[in-house]
């Protein structure tokens, strides 16, 4: 009884945390996102719609999909991306000046199958030894740019041993599905961000080595073509309130500033 007292205790304060800024009108919104912040926004999304009646549109996928994404004209009300994409974006005078807040940043871990023996990444020599004795190593496709893929070929570049990681390759469509894959068994291991890690069957061994580690800042904003400003703005305001900042920290994210 107690325990249930207290989960609808949590989520009567999620919900009235989301209240004070939201338009009375209900709304439809298309939102375009990075999938780093699928499983948190997503949850964050059915709540405020329990509030406020708007209905959500939500649009996910790796850096370089949704790139394309944005670039086919594919309308939308909210845009969610990596900082490095976010800029790009501004550049090309498709948001709205003044409307990015970043919500938070995130870093790249190394996840394994539950039972499996976790390996040594506590220094980068440990990492390099880790993925050379690989059987397989899930990822994100390279075609479709995303972030952790990008880093980990990076990465292997500098050991030297990019030749041997890409052979152990098991390309997945997104952090999400490289994951999927290592708790099913068709991969060893995998090199995701920690928000993109919420499958049943894998878990995170260790962030990986600060020297090699990127940290990733996921910001939101309007883009020019939004057809509802007030109501998109509005839900970022909800996203990125103090109210939020327990659950964004449940889900593996840091303040953006540091």
């Amino acid at each position: 009884m107690i325990k249930s007292f207290a989960a609808m205790l949590a989520a009567a304060t999620t919900l009235a945390a989301f209240s004070p800024a939201t338009p009375a009108s209900a709304a439809e919104l298309n939102v375009i996102s990075a999938g780093a912040v699928r499983s948190v926004v997503g949850g964050m999304i059915d709540d405020y719609s329990k509030q406020t009646g708007h209905k959500f549109n939500f649009t996910t996928g790796p850096t370089g999909l949704l790139r394309d994404t944005i670039a086919s004209g594919k309308p939308a009300d909210l845009i969610i991306a990596s900082g490095p994409l976010m800029s790009e974006l501004e550049k090309t005078g498709k948001m709205v000046p003044g409307s990015r807040v970043d919500l938070g940043r995130v870093g790249l871990g190394v996840v394994i199958r539950d039972g499996a023996p976790a390996p040594d990444v506590s220094t980068p020599e440990a990492l390099k030894q880790t993925l050379i004795k690989a059987k397989s190593i899930a990822h994100t496709d390279p075609k479709l740019g995303g972030t952790s893929i990008i880093h980990l070929m990076k990465i292997a570049d500098g050991f030297g041993i990019r030749d041997v990681v890409s052979g152990k390759g098991v390309n997945a469509t997104g952090g999400n599905d490289a994951v999927a894959k290592v708790a099913r068994g068709e991969a060893e291991l995998a090199v995701v961000l920690v928000s993109e890690i919420h499958t049943k069957g894998a878990n995170l061994v260790a962030l990986l080595p600060e020297s090699l580690q990127l940290w990733t800042v996921y910001s939101a904003a309007i883009p020019v073509n939004s057809t509802d400003p007030a109501n998109a703005r509005a839900f970022v305001a909800a996203l990125a309130g103090p109210a939020m900042a327990p659950r964004w920290k449940a889900a593996g994210w840091e303040p953006a500033a540091k």
